[in-house]
């Protein structure tokens, strides 16, 4: 990216040179010269026109996409949307797609904003730009922007769905996590976002992510607009073609795990991957009545068939694309239950939040008495047992 700047800025430079020096005056290019007859003035204006009747909630003064949009507004209180033209991505003979900084937040919800770059696709009207749709190409496509979404909407819960999406369903699983977590996270009392496309390949539009990315993956939390930022609003967000196939108790262990992500801010925090992951789903499990050969029946298959793993899982292991993801969660989560069986629960609580400000190794000694070998040795044995192997396997 330095390199690219620096590219630009010498450009520029040189730009502006060749101006000072050249005798004929400048004059810059129509910006309707190319084939198309409107240009980023239109655009600009029809973004206005949209920017307004957001704000005075007045989808009535407008039609089609436009229209749409302002009523998804209105129903998830959008606040301050700002919609900035970029640049031209394609041109037709009439039509012009642009890419466009969108900024917005959902009143009552987000403390900060969302930003991001969105493409859209805009027809001429005469000398007018007209929006006819949103989303699609490299870049992210919110939700709220590209069609029409069902809202439910509680005192601590907002989920936004895709039309035909099980909102209600989801939902209710939504607002029944919150005290799941705030039964091991007491202080928290922030609100919960989750946001629901159509489908896995929606999924992937909706976070600007790779094919394929989250094809196998129930739900993920993130911020909106992909920031690591401290202060980021963090989403969960839905994908219903695995999430369906789930269970009532399965759906709401996935609710309640994503949910803990939200409320420990784990995106944009810096524990071990197996932390996050572990203790998100301690929480999620905590109280559901399943037995140990159950809720880590995937790693205990693995440790008979592979043999015990030599160190906690990594970033590799969470890899969305490998053959052994729930095996890898589970080994993680037991980590976990073995740190909560050595401190207790509230311990457990403050050795996470510690490994995000002082690192693992640190937290470990200062809350366990531990080193990570240590941990790693009585993980091992836990593993060890619930797979009938012997000690000297360990």
């Amino acid at each position: 990216m330095a390199g690219l700047v620096a590219f630009a800025v010498l450009v520029a430079a040189a730009v502006a040179g060749w101006l000072v020096l050249r005798d004929e005056p400048y004059v810059a290019t129509p910006e309707d010269q190319a084939a198309t007859a409107i240009g980023p003035r239109a655009v600009d204006a029809a973004l206005d026109r949209l920017e307004e009747a957001v704000a005075a909630g007045d989808a009535a003064a407008l039609a089609g996409a436009p229209a749409e949009i302002a009523r998804n507004a209105a129903r998830l209180r959008v606040r301050d949307l700002d919609l900035r033209y970029v640049d031209t991505v394609a041109r037709t003979d009439d039509s012009l797609r642009a890419a466009v900084d969108v900024t917005w937040r959902f009143g009552g919800f987000d403390a900060r904003p969302a930003r991001t770059e969105v493409e859209m696709t805009f027809t001429a009207d005469g000398a007018e730009a007209v929006l006819t749709s949103v989303g699609g190409g490299e870049a992210r496509s919110p939700l709220w922007l590209t069609g029409p979404v069902e809202v439910l909407r509680s005192e601590r819960v907002l989920v936004v769905g895709a039309t035909g999406t099980d909102v209600a369903s989801i939902g209710r699983h939504a607002v029944a996590a919150v005290p799941v977590v705030r039964r091991v996270l007491a202080g928290w009392r922030s609100r919960l976002v989750v946001e629901v496309p159509a489908s896995a390949e929606g999924l992937g539009d909706v976070l600007g992510a790779e094919d394929g990315q989250y094809d196998a993956v129930a739900a993920v939390t993130a911020a909106p607009d992909g920031s690591v930022a401290p202060d980021a609003p963090l989403h969960v967000f839905v994908n219903p073609d695995v999430l369906g196939t789930l269970g009532a108790r399965g759906a709401q262990v996935v609710m309640s795990h994503e949910a803990t992500h939200v409320a420990t801010r784990a995106p944009v925090t810096t524990q071990p991957l197996w932390l996050l992951e572990g203790f998100a789903d301690y929480v999620a499990l905590r109280d559901v009545d399943l037995p140990l050969t159950t809720t880590a029946g995937q790693v205990i298959e693995q440790v008979r068939e592979e043999g015990l793993p030599r160190a906690l899982p990594g970033p590799a292991e969470f890899d969305t694309a490998t053959t052994h993801l729930g095996a890898t969660y589970e080994a993680a989560w037991l980590a976990c239950v073995v740190l909560a069986d050595r401190v207790g629960e509230a311990r457990l609580v403050d050795l996470y939040r510690a490994a995000g400000r002082t690192g693992l190794e640190e937290a470990l000694r200062d809350v366990a008495g531990w080193s990570e070998a240590d941990l790693v040795r009585a993980w091992r044995s836990r593993l060890a047992d619930l797979a009938g192997l012997s000690d000297s396997t360990v």
